[in-house]
């Protein structure tokens, strides 16, 4: 329910579905957000100010936006409401914790920790004021610049608000379920401060550090810190206040007793197992129950850094590091060698002449900082542990970082040559890795400095062609050197739903039709051009009315029906009078493609094909449109609806090509819901099922007869090795599947072919 309560709100409502401890709260879903926007007429002003101005003036103006306008009476009613009813649960008026939980934060791709606000000890007659404070935070400066890096739509992510009754916390801290340095995940990391977590988080303190090993839950690390201060309530101040520990025994003195690191590894085991990957927790200890049930867990989101890499020997040599200075030594955060010119930097604001490719020295860094570390070679902090916030970006980053030296502001001289190797955790004095020249992206494995050829000779030549599906653009170079044929399903929805925003036909009301037109040739273009002259199967768009409707403008031209999945979708909406001219836009950004940008290895697909005469029609208006089949311009049709099973001798005549849609396939063909939790735990939602396999084996032989190839785009064979060997004895053309499962389909499909030869030669 990530698209409702968000990232961290969905997270918590999962611990909690599995009996984690976690403080009681409730959550203020992104409907209420979308409402509190709608109710204020804020979308398009919103939208304008994200064109016209740069990411500061716009933060700073989106943010007075939000805060000065109302929220609406009943949603009010309802937020104090449930407060009231959190409160008489605990059985007194109580302090909240107030948490952004943005729609696209805490996800495998992207971990978006510190890019909104929360705040802490919230009485019930600051609670909307601060609702309002974090709705507005999800256009802070750094969440703004964040997302670009990732590709992600600031107007189409909404705020979900969570908000827990607040942890009287002792200690609090992160950990890891693999080792943040290393990848390790033979050990459990947890990092711990005195009072609330924000410490830790926030790069504030050098924390103690407990490394616990799994198997054995046996604490094999055990390190204590000069911790130099923490963050506590302050009930008469009614406010948050940092204490000085310097001379306190507290600075010494390790924050977590080696029960409680226990306790809390074996719920991180518990949540590991439930989420099956690596995770990243924060926990907090209340000072006020007893043990263990003093131990919470505040939030867990997965681990993104080793999730999304593999740990690779760091291939730039170290010349002769026996006779070099040692200047500072600290924790290994994120691996990597790099030289260069540091630039001690105390404030961000005094970052205006960093250049790319310096190093970057400082006590912490923060979100703030994520700009400049963009664009440095490698960073070194004072304070923080390799699981502070800084630590998640630089890995995230792909830059190597040394955290928790103490003293590297203090003995690293600006402008002072050095080497950060954040392998080992050492700073060295002088240049002592060689410049490297930039390299092409890495490949989605972390292997670089390979040629593709080179990469593609380690993987099996395989006679079934391997496609891989891609949805984003933007991603296409992190997997461009992957062993793949070409892209056998390019979805454009993620262009028109987060690129364009606008539905087509408003587009077309507003006199702004090429603006549809120009933003869907350029994604397809950039993925074109990325794997020229592999082919790029570009399925037109299959969104359905309610989807459609999401767009900006949709309401107007689409209906609501009861089951959209069976309903005005696919070819059925490009030749209806209502579609047709939106249709001739995607028509349009094909051929753009193709003739104007010169990428003939661009083909395309129609996506739910029920009938003869609609795709006939369909043809007939991409004709109209100056695009038809020829020996370098294929069409496909996707194979999904149980008809163009049944006349696959017809459709195999007028047309190139089949793609299975094996999900729909078999939704239809057995039918039943793919998303009835019921008949899903009783088995009869499998693409397995002999009724569609036989299905799937005479569309091939069909289509052979007539010329026609067929491929699969669903998910039936990366999940299932056994489909897998059966298209392949049925002689099926490609397999395309998701980037991930690329190499293991690749060798399977190998495996498979040699085990046939094998068979045949022994006959």
């Amino acid at each position: 329910m990530i698209e409702l309560a968000g990232g961290k709100g969905a997270n918590l409502g999962e611990l909690v579905s599995f009996d984690i401890r976690v403080p009681p709260g409730f959550v203020i879903t992104s409907k209420a957000y979308s409402y509190f926007i709608s109710y204020n007429n804020l979308e398009l002003k919103i939208k304008s100010i994200l064109e016209e101005k740069d990411s500061a003036t716009a933060s700073e103006e989106i943010k007075k936006l939000i805060i000065s306008s109302r929220v609406p009476p009943d949603l009010e009613n309802a937020i104090l409401s449930s407060y009231d009813e959190l409160a008489k649960k605990v059985g007194k008026e109580i302090l909240v914790a107030v948490r952004s939980s943005a729609t696209a934060e805490d996800i495998e791709n992207a971990s978006f920790a510190g890019q909104q606000d929360t705040y802490l000890n919230v009485s019930r007659s600051e609670l909307i004021q601060k609702v309002k404070e974090v709705w507005a935070s999800l256009f802070n400066e750094r969440a703004i610049e964040y997302r670009k890096t990732k590709g992600i739509d600031s107007t189409k992510v909404e705020m979900a608000v969570v908000v827990q009754k607040m942890v009287n916390s002792r200690s609090a801290g992160v950990m890891f379920t693999l080792h943040p340095a290393t990848g390790d995940s033979r050990y459990i990391v947890i990092e711990s401060s005195w009072g609330l977590g924000e410490a830790v988080v926030g790069g504030k303190v050098t924390p103690d550090e407990i490394v616990i090993e799994k198997s054995t839950l046996r604490i094999v690390e055990k390190r204590v810190s000069h911790k130099i201060l923490k963050y506590v309530y302050n009930p008469q101040k009614k406010a948050n206040e940092e204490v000085d520990l310097s001379n306190s025994p507290e600075a010494d003195k390790i924050s977590i007793s080696d029960e409680e690191a226990i306790e809390l590894a074996k719920l991180a085991l518990k949540i590991e197992e439930h989420y099956k990957r690596p995770m990243d927790i924060e926990w907090a200890i209340d000072a006020d129950l007893k043990f263990p049930d003093n131990v919470f867990i505040v939030q867990a989101r997965p681990e993104t850094f080793w999730s999304s890499k593999k740990a690779t020997k760091e291939e730039k040599e170290v010349t002769s590091v026996e006779n070099r200075k040692v200047l500072v030594k600290g924790l290994a955060a994120s691996p990597g060698i790099a030289s260069g010119i540091a630039r001690v930097i105390l404030d961000v604001k005094e970052a205006g002449n960093f250049k790319k490719g310096d190093i970057l020295v400082t006590r912490m860094t923060d979100p703030d900082w994520v700009p400049i570390m963009k664009i440095a070679s490698a960073i070194v902090t004072d304070e923080g542990g390799i699981t502070s916030h800084a630590a998640i970006v630089s890995r995230e980053l792909g830059i190597p970082a040394i955290v928790g030296t103490k003293e590297a502001t203090k003995v690293i001289k600006d402008g002072q040559e050095i080497t950060v190797d954040a392998t080992r955790g050492i700073v060295y004095e002088g240049r002592i890795v060689e410049e490297v020249e930039e390299q092409k992206p890495q490949v989605a494995q972390g292997i670089s400095g390979i040629s593709r050829d080179t990469l593609m000779s380690l993987y099996p030549i395989t006679a079934t062609k391997i496609y891989m599906n891609l949805g984003q653009p933007d991603v296409i170079d992190k997997y461009v050197d992957l062993p793949f044929d070409g892209i056998g399903l390019m979805r454009i929805e993620f262009i028109v739903s987060e690129w364009i925003k606008y539905h087509p036909l408003y587009l077309i009301k507003i006199g702004k039709p090429e603006e549809f037109v120009n933003k869907l040739a350029d994604g397809v273009a950039r993925v074109a051009t990325a794997i020229y002259p592999r082919p790029v199967v570009v399925r037109f768009s299959d969104f359905k009315t309610n989807e459609y409707r999401r767009l900006i403008g949709g309401e107007e031209f689409e209906p609501e029906e009861r089951n959209p999945m069976l309903g005005w979708r696919g070819v059925s909406r490009y030749v209806s009078p209502q579609y047709e001219p939106a249709f001739r836009l995607e028509v349009r950004a094909i051929r753009k493609v193709r003739e104007e940008m010169g990428l003939k290895n661009v083909w395309v697909m129609f996506p739910f094909v029920r009938t003869e005469w609609e795709l006939k029609k369909a043809l007939k208006i991409m004709e109209e449109e100056g695009l038809q089949r020829s020996k370098d311009f294929k069409v496909w049709i996707m194979a999904e609806v149980p008809s163009v099973i049944v006349l696959a001798d017809v459709f195999a005549k007028i047309i190139d090509g089949f793609s299975i849609g094996s999900n729909d396939l078999a939704q239809l063909t057995l039918g039943v819901d793919r998303d009835s939790e019921i008949l899903g735990r009783m088995g009869y939602y499998d693409e397995r099922d002999p009724a569609v396999l036989r299905s799937m084996k005479k569309l091939i032989r069909i289509a052979h007869k007539y010329g026609a190839t067929v491929s699969i785009c669903g998910q039936a064979p990366s999940v299932y090795p056994e489909v897998a060997e059966f298209l392949v004895r049925a002689g099926i053309d490609s397999i395309s599947v998701n980037p991930d499962a690329v190499i293991s389909t690749r060798r399977n499909v190998a495996s498979i072919e040699q085990k046939i030869m094998l068979e045949k030669l022994r006959k």
